[in-house]
């Protein structure tokens, strides 16, 4: 399909396209066939040729190492890396450190930006967003947030617990939310807290088990469970304004959420590509696969959906260039993470044993999408903001013809 991205988007996502092919897939199939998983030193061998390519990290401003597309431009070349499992990582473009580059360079000052943002694009340090935390904490519902940061001076103490902290394991700092005016309402009493992991007090207390959780690299990075406990960073380290975290974060989130989409878009195209080269292969009863008409029929229903989520994404990235596009996002969030769990379900099906084997990726594929209804927002959560919106407007006009209608039918009723 051609979407008409502008002339420099389609030139870096082909040079994407071509680093994916040439260099990525081979390495990523290598790692399936052998079960040896990809090196540090390997990834950072991906990172130099990325940036040989002028490829590595599109998303940041050319000051700090990065290509400088801005977000809509950027898209096509995401959607190119989420072909496959290690293609985001070889051009530093993986969640969360995306979104956390993305979040400094937005609202970091200068000299936040010069400390922990230049080294992070480089790929010298990592990072983790410590947003979710356990029952009875904030996760679907933020405003549940129960870790705080009380000033002492010049100094935040922040006490919390909070888990699914995405490559909290191997991070050297992270950005917490914590309630920083706990008399206000959270969403105007909320900061991001930039905490160095070697702070005393950060108590790294698991990897979370996870759905998807064998990564064939050795840089697994893992989802965090981690208890903040007195932990004392300087006032400074504020990340954007003080009490304006939820502000912050939903800037952060909602171009994340698009990013993901474009990730998942990029899997899902592969996902049926390895199908239908499957089913143009294998025979039974008589025919290939391909010639099977239901088989044919629900990867037409696949293609269809797929290119409607690419579309909305599309429509949303434009949106967001004028308003926060919060509704065409959590839309194109909603829709897309559906029509990817049940695409690469299918391909998965259409592969019969060869789809569960993990000599093909599809198996690893199915695992890591079926999260994608939950993070960044689950498919509940953006289903009750959709609604609400709708429901926000209603015509007035619409609502008294249909009383009047109900009310003429009330006496047509008594008249019979």
């Amino acid at each position: 399909m051609e979407y008409h991205d502008s002339e420099k988007a389609n030139a870096v996502a082909g040079r994407v396209a071509s680093f994916m092919e040439e260099v990525v897939l081979p390495r990523e199939r290598k790692a399936l066939a052998t079960g040896e998983p990809i090196s540090d030193d390997e990834i950072e061998g991906l990172w130099d040729q990325a940036k040989d390519r002028d490829l590595f990290a599109p998303q940041v401003p050319e000051e700090y190492g990065g290509q400088g597309l801005d977000f809509r431009d950027m898209l096509p070349s995401f959607e190119q890396v989420g072909r496959s499992l290690i293609g985001a990582l070889a051009i530093r473009a993986n969640a969360p450190q995306e979104g956390n580059m993305h979040t400094l360079e937005m609202v970091g000052t200068e000299e936040q930006k010069e400390e922990w943002l230049r080294p992070l694009v480089q790929g010298e340090i990592s990072s983790a967003f410590s947003m979710t935390e356990p029952m009875q904490g904030g996760g679907s519902d933020p405003k549940m947030l129960q870790t705080t940061a009380i000033r002492d001076g010049d100094e935040w103490v922040i006490n919390g617990h909070k888990w699914w902290t995405t490559d909290g394991l191997d991070a050297d700092f992270y950005l917490v939310m914590a309630r920083t005016d706990l008399e206000a309402h959270p969403y105007e009493g909320t900061s991001i807290i930039l905490v160095p992991a070697d702070a005393d007090g950060v108590n790294v207390v698991r990897n979370v088990p996870h759905l998807g959780g064998h990564a064939i690299t050795e840089r697994t990075g893992g989802h965090a469970e981690i208890k903040y406990e007195n932990v004392r960073v300087p006032v400074e380290n504020t990340v954007g304004a003080e009490n304006e975290g939820f502000q912050v974060a939903q800037m952060r989130l909602g171009g994340g959420r698009l990013t993901h989409c474009m990730r998942y878009s990029g899997m899902t195209e592969r996902a049926l590509e390895i199908a239908k080269a499957y089913l143009s292969e294998r025979e039974a009863f008589g025919t290939t696969l391909e010639d099977k008409q239901a088989l044919r029929h629900r990867i037409a229903d696949a293609e269809t959906r797929l290119h409607a989520a690419r579309t909305m994404c599309r429509h949303a990235a434009r949106e967001l260039d004028r308003s926060d596009a919060r509704i065409e996002i959590a839309m194109a969030k909603l829709f897309t993470a559906n029509v990817t769990n049940d695409s690469i379900d299918l391909a998965l099906q259409c592969c019969g044993g060869n789809g569960i084997g993990k000599d093909l990726p599809l198996a690893h594929f199915y695992e890591h999408v079926r999260a994608f209804r939950i993070v960044d927002g689950a498919d509940e959560v953006h289903r009750r903001t959709i609604a609400r919106h709708a429901f926000e407007d209603v015509d007035e006009t619409e609502l008294e013809n249909v009383l009047r209608f109900d009310e003429d039918r009330r006496i047509d009723a008594l008249d019979e």
